[in-house]
Order: structure tokens, then C-alpha cells, then sequence
């Protein structure tokens, strides 16, 4: 058993004084942009030269076309990484090609652990059960961690409403243990703005917003949400869980 906050720490390779560097400049970012609306960000930071490789990294969930919308008006051909667990509803599978296809990316990479890897941590797919963290690790995590290694910023689609520990979002923040940005758009939309976009713009719905989830990760780990219920109340129900780990350190007592 195997620390994996310690380990991939160790395994980025990345010295102190960078990560530091790198936090001036998450600041010194926040303070250039902070009053820029959704459109300009993407824009500058996606035609501007401000990074040299960006991808987005997408769960095709609930909310996602808005923010894949957005970037098809300006970048079709950019990187969007798809994080596919096998564990995923059938739904979302489906999902993912037909709003795809319909906003004209060509880009779309999907992103899986390997099933050595799987079959060596959990050969029976009972690790959820056990510790559902250590599960989002080599399922999520390590898988994400790998694809972006060349990048140097990520686009997320995290929104300060969504949960307790992202109300203090700001545009730019770090990749825990990296000097790789992360960048947050959509940080001030809430539910209403965000229907209304889906609406103006015509754009395909994931078919499971309208049976009662608000928020979709995997199969195994999501539920409906009741009326009057957090809109994430569904992700991990009856847990002290509340995010997947790719916006936090790796979990401790994940395995290797």
C-alpha cells in the first residue's frame, strides 16, 4: 500500500522553486483576468499565446456542452480529453459522440487506464466498494495525470456553486504538485445562466438530466437527486466523498 500523494509528488519531477513560480504566476493571472467575462478568457487564452499546449478535459456530464460549446466557437481542432472508467453509464457513452459530432470537434481523445494496470490494483472490481477514493485514483486520476504530461494548463469546467470546497474558485489555480494551470471559465455561472445557454443555443441535453441526475460521474457511484436536494447530492451518496480527486491531492491509501 502506497501513499500516492507522496509518490506522484515524487514522480512529477517538478522542483519546488518551479511549483512556487508557478503559483506567482496563477496570481499574477488572476489579477489580469479577474475582470474578464467567460468569452474573452477562452479567447485569450486560447488565440493569445498566454500557454503553449491547453487542453480541456471533459466528463460530457450534465453541464458540459456549454463549456465545449464555447471552445467550438473558437478552437475546434483543440484537445479534449475524455476520461472514460468503465465504469461510466451507457448514456454518457452516447452522449459524448452525438454532442461531439454535433458541435464539430475533432479533437476528442478518450483517456482509460490500462487494463493491466486495472487488473493488478482490482481484478474484481470491488475496489469502490472498499475505498471509492483509491478507485477515482486509478481510474481518473493516474489516467489524467498521463495524458497531460506535455500540457502546460488544463481547462475545467468546475463552477464555485457546485460544492462548499470550490466557493472560492478563481479563473487560474495549480495542479497540486505540478506547475501545470488549471483553468476554470465558468467559475461564476450558476443553474439558471447555464439553461439559459443550453436553450439559446439548441444544444443536445444528456438524456439523464431529465430522469433525476443533476450530476453524472459513474454508474456505481451516482443516484437521482430528490427535489429540494443539492444538485450533487447523487455523487457518492451516503459519503463524506465529494469530488472524483482530479481537482485535489491523490488520495491516501490509494494503491499502485
Amino acid at each position: 500500500m502506497l501513499d500516492l500523494t507522496q509518490h506522484n509528488r515524487e514522480a512529477s519531477g517538478v522542483p519546488l522553486d518551479e511549483r512556487m513560480a508557478a503559483q506567482d504566476r496563477v496570481t499574477d493571472l488572476n489579477a489580469h483576468y479577474r475582470h474578464f467575462g467567460t468569452s474573452y478568457l477562452l479567447e485569450a487564452v486560447l488565440t493569445r499565446g498566454v500557454f503553449d499546449h491547453v487542453a480541456m478535459v471533459s466528463s460530457f456530464g450534465a453541464d458540459s456542452a456549454v463549456l465545449l460549446h464555447l471552445i467550438a466557437q473558437i478552437d475546434r481542432d483543440l484537445p479534449v480529453l475524455f476520461i472514460d472508467t468503465a465504469l461510466l453509464f451507457e448514456e454518457t457513452l452516447t452522449y459524448q459522440q452525438t454532442l461531439a459530432d454535433h458541435l464539430g470537434l475533432t479533437n476528442v481523445q478518450v483517456i482509460r487506464a490500462s487494463k493491466r494496470t486495472v487488473e493488478a490494483v482490482d481484478p474484481y472490481g470491488a475496489l469502490r466498494f472498499s475505498n471509492p477514493d483509491a478507485c477515482c485514483d486509478l481510474r481518473k486520476t493516474q489516467p489524467l495525470n498521463h495524458a497531460l504530461q506535455g500540457y502546460d494548463a488544463w481547462i475545467t469546467g468546475r463552477k464555485r456553486h457546485q460544492a462548499r470546497t470550490r466557493q472560492g474558485l478563481h479563473y487560474f489555480d495549480l495542479d497540486d504538485g505540478t506547475a501545470r494551470i488549471k483553468i476554470n471559465p465558468l467559475i461564476d455561472w450558476k443553474p439558471a445562466r447555464i439553461a439559459a445557454h443550453l436553450d439559446t443555443h439548441n444544444l443536445p441535453r444528456h438524456p439523464l438530466v431529465a430522469k433525476g441526475y443533476p450530476s453524472i460521474g459513474c454508474a456505481p457511484c451516482t443516484t437521482r437527486v430528490s427535489k429540494g436536494e443539492d444538485p450533487r447530492a447523487g455523487r457518492w451518496r451516503d459519503s463524506e466523498k465529494t469530488e472524483c480527486g482530479l481537482h485535489r491531492p491523490a488520495p491516501k491509501g490509494a494503491t499502485k
